[in-house]
């Protein structure tokens, strides 16, 4: 009978990838509150028409990646392939605009896109996402990215760098969009690659964050953003450049940082890295103004961020991060000795240690190769002697110094 295989971008996590994972979420538990964002949970499974008006028809998550299938009643539905629009979906569906002028949510969990796995980028990802709804000054985008880089600091990634830029509104952006159309339209269509003379029709901004080298050589000097904005747009981007060197914050401005879904307007930003490859980001997002009333709710203004967990996780092995050792590896060294060990395991870990109970009865030789490769700190060995004399011999596992203590005491000489 064929083996069963993982489907092709659906990745298992193992504990040590989970304890990457697990370390993620405590960091965002820990920071995102400080700043009074709530934990907001939606459903995987939203109408496909929900994605269609949020994210864009002619992006490329649109148009190519999406998980979309009837079901029984022929109705389209898509499992998400982001956060913001399920967001979006619940703060209008349950009217939370019309009992706070402020709301401030963040969502942990798996995403879905139908695209080529690669390092750092699988079909089924995870994502941490913030979204902060209702404030439209430049204090509100200033806050979050401060934020954003309170949490990254506490993961370890070595060096990242902060990238931002402004999209305009929609009173400059439409003049800027019909300018650099132009402008491209000059160019040579062989210079360009076929999803670029796509785009350039469709949604010419999306030109430039194309990868392909040539594209971004030969747009190299295409017209930017941030000369052609309107005053209120200028006003609002110095505002947030001040706010982040006024708080130490170092950023970078990308021209090109245009971001990947149509809903961005006025700033948007990147964090990225150069120690995971090409496909460097490993945060991003932006303000996104006109979004919630688009999808029929209320004129209320927003900005937020998503974070891949999987490259924060490359990210995080790359500098070497290992999850915590166990406290204690416990072996009976005798049958007769097997119980005593359950229960010293059991009032170990009712102490607040962690740590592992062998099950099979081995020789001392044996038993410590195993402990060893526990990782555990602490080789904790039980046989006749130690039973009858109410103790066990605790070998610390980096200095090899062993002692025997009380059962008793065990647990206070191991935290000591």
């Amino acid at each position: 009978m064929a083996q069963i295989q993982a489907i092709k971008g659906f990745a298992d996590l193992f504990p040590e990838d989970s304890a990457l994972f697990l370390r993620m979420e405590q960091a965002a538990r820990e920071v995102f509150p400080r700043y009074a964002f709530g934990e907001l949970r939606t459903p995987l499974l939203e109408y496909t028409e929900l994605f269609c008006r949020s994210i864009g028809t002619e992006t490329d998550v649109v148009q190519k990646e999406m998980y979309t299938f009837a079901d029984s009643r022929e109705r389209s539905m898509t499992l998400r392939p982001e956060a913001t629009a399920g967001v979006m979906r619940a703060y209008i569906e349950h009217g939370v605009h019309a009992r706070e002028s402020v709301s401030k949510f963040f969502t942990i969990g798996p995403m879905f896109r139908h695209e080529r796995p690669q390092k750092g980028r699988m079909r089924q990802f995870h994502q941490i996402n913030c979204e902060c709804l209702g404030p439209k000054e430049p204090e509100a985008d200033a806050e979050l990215i401060c934020m954003l880089m309170d949490f990254l600091g506490r993961l370890d990634l070595g060096e990242i760098t902060l990238q931002i830029n402004s999209l305009g509104c929609p009173n400059c952006r439409p003049a800027y969009r019909k300018l650099l159309r132009d402008w491209l339209e000059s160019l040579d269509p062989s210079c360009l690659c076929e999803d670029c003379r796509r785009r350039m029709e469709t949604n010419p901004l999306r030109v430039l964050d194309c990868k392909v080298p040539t594209c971004k050589e030969h747009t190299a000097k295409a017209p930017v953003m941030l000369d052609h904005q309107c005053p209120e747009c200028a006003s609002h981007f110095d505002a947030v450049l001040r706010h982040l060197k006024a708080q130490g914050v170092p950023f970078e401005i990308n021209h090109r940082l245009v971001r990947g879904l149509d809903y961005y307007t006025r700033t948007t930003f990147e964090v990225v890295s150069n120690n995971i490859g090409s496909q460097g980001s490993i945060a991003g997002g932006g303000r996104y103004d006109g979004l919630i009333s688009s999808l029929g709710g209320p004129e209320v203004p927003g900005i937020g961020f998503a974070c891949g967990m999987e490259r924060l996780a490359l990210l995080m092995r790359e500098e070497s991060r290992i999850s915590a050792r166990p406290d204690f590896y416990l072996a009976a060294l005798d049958e007769t000795c097997r119980d005593a060990a359950f229960n010293l395991a059991q009032n170990l870990r009712g102490s607040g240690l962690a740590g592992t109970l062998a099950f099979e009865t081995r020789s001392v030789k044996s038993t410590m190769r195993q402990a060893d490769k526990s990782r555990a700190r602490f080789a904790l060995l039980l046989g006749p002697d130690e039973l009858a004399a109410g103790t066990v011999v605790v070998k610390d596992m980096e200095s090899g110094e062993q002692r025997a203590v009380s059962q008793p005491e065990a647990a206070a000489a191991l935290k000591a």
